[in-house]
């Protein structure tokens, strides 16, 4: 074994390893029973691949009870999520199996295989989101809100906002009726918030830079009280960005991955009672 293959393994985690090694006895299996016998789903060496990837994804869909369950006996929930993670990865892996690495020949073989496809690819998503929205929201955010209470908060910055205009030169409420209001007035989400930049950004701050050199010295304060208003709401706006991407990813993942479980148990009993 080569030094580079040897440095790749070691920095592999545990379960990143037990499942690599879980996969290549998999193929390795398989290439013994394909050479001596033909490689059929319905016989013993495609059924035992088919059982292991059933039970593999069965035990996936047990990890949203896991919360309900407490911790002891059944282990911490950072175990139960790699579990989900490289066990999910690892049932796709002996389905293809145990198809023999075919395509499928009907509809139910299709689904199942298309389906067990999209509810791990869209898991290795979620995976990537989990651990790129939080760090980027607490980086980047100063306001950390409840999703539903958005919409709440930004009426609320509007009419804070709408009180500390009043009275303000004519020049600095004709900006802010024209340009700056309508920026905080409507939630503004945007999957540019991913990349930590979002084009209302630019905008406001081209505003506010704009009438700044026309403000007088009195009047600075209200402007500055209106600039960290309108940065509340920019942050409100990617709050509702970033956690909108998150339950988005939700409707993605969950149904389909029930609908997987649904048609596997349906495929096992049409098997058993065959």
């Amino acid at each position: 074994m080569s030094l580079a293959i040897r440095g790749w393994l070691a920095g592999l985690s545990p379960w990143a390893r037990y499942a690599l090694i879980a996969a290549l006895l998999g193929v390795l299996s398989y290439r013994v029973v394909a050479w001596a016998w033909p490689w059929q789903p319905g016989r013993l060496g495609g059924l035992v691949f088919g059982t292991f990837a059933a039970v593999l994804f069965i035990n996936a869909s047990l990890y949203p009870w896991r919360r309900r369950w407490g911790t002891r006996p059944l282990g911490t929930a950072q175990r139960w999520l790699k579990l989900h993670v490289y066990g999910s990865v690892l049932a796709f892996w002996f389905v293809l199996i145990h198809a023999g690495f075919r395509w499928p020949a009907g509809t139910m073989g299709w689904l199942l295989l298309l389906l067990s496809f999209w509810a791990t690819a869209t898991g290795l998503l979620g995976i990537w989101l989990q651990r790129m929205v939080p760090p980027l929201m607490a980086r980047r955010l100063t306001v950390e809100a409840i999703y539903e209470r958005i919409p709440e908060l930004v009426a609320a910055l509007v009419a804070e906002a709408d009180a500390l205009m009043a009275g303000a030169p004519e020049t600095l409420s004709r900006a802010y009726a024209g340009e700056i209001r309508p920026m905080l007035a409507t939630t503004r989400p945007t999957m540019q918030w991913l990349t930590g930049s979002a084009p209302l950004v630019v905008k406001s701050g081209e505003s506010l830079n704009r009438i700044r050199p026309f403000v007088g010295s009195a009047d600075r304060p209200r402007l500055d009280d209106l600039e960290a208003i309108l940065q509340d709401k920019l942050d409100l706006d990617a709050q509702m960005s970033l956690q909108r991407v998150l339950r988005g990813w939700l409707i993605l993942h969950v149904p389909p991955a029930i609908l997987l479980i649904g048609l596997m148990a349906t495929h096992i009993v049409a098997v058993v009672l065959h």
